[in-house]
């Protein structure tokens, strides 16, 4: 699985892209389906900048009881991204 800082490295270039095609006029239908693509990417960032860090805070000795509710909650944040 990709780092964090290589899911935003693609995102910069992918808006990058985008910021050109634009520039160049290119076709609405195009354009759209790469800012839709930015959009799935961007929640992908989400995801693992959350998955990571609730990792380190049940590494840090949170306690079982806490550690299904901080699960249960990434599990929630996640959903449907």
């Amino acid at each position: 699985m990709k780092t964090t800082e290589q899911l935003i490295n693609n995102l910069a270039g992918q808006l990058s892209g985008i910021n050109r095609m634009i520039k160049e006029k290119k076709e609405c239908l195009d354009v759209i389906a790469q800012l839709k693509a930015v959009k799935s990417g961007l929640s992908a960032v989400m995801n693992k900048y959350v998955e990571d860090n609730f990792k380190d805070c049940l590494k840090k000795g949170v306690k079982p009881r806490e550690q299904k509710i901080i699960k249960k909650l990434f599990s929630e944040i996640t959903k449907n991204n």
